[in-house]
């Protein structure tokens, strides 16, 4: 499903919500922000394959979305700052319980393979 049809009025809220998630980097990036600001370089240096064309669209999407505040500071250099917005908070406080069910179906999965 793409982005767009799934913010469409009629579309199941569960859909519209991995719409705004949806993608490689936009947990990892909501889970980082979550700590507090962050400049671009920092969450490259902290998200390795990640590329700066794909950390600035994603970022760029995220803030269609709502989920981010972009603060540019007028110094030289230019230093700008992403942090979460309250409905970015909201998504996180909502992603919370999918996370917890994720690490036990991560230990299941640890508790069923055979040892080596």
């Amino acid at each position: 499903m793409t982005r767009r049809r799934a913010v469409e009025p009629g579309v199941c809220g569960v859909t519209a919500a991995i719409g705004v998630i949806d993608g490689k980097w936009k947990t990892v990036l909501l889970w980082l922000l979550e700590s507090g600001p962050r400049r671009p370089g920092e969450m490259r240096r902290q998200l390795p394959g990640l590329t700066e064309k794909v950390l600035t669209q994603t970022l760029r999407e995220m803030r269609e979305d709502g989920l981010v505040h972009r603060e540019v500071h007028d110094t030289l250099p230019l230093k700008t700052v992403y942090s979460l917005t309250g409905f970015g908070r909201d998504l996180c406080e909502a992603l919370a319980p999918l996370s917890d069910w994720g690490h036990r179906l991560l230990d299941n999965r640890a508790e069923d393979r055979p040892a080596s």
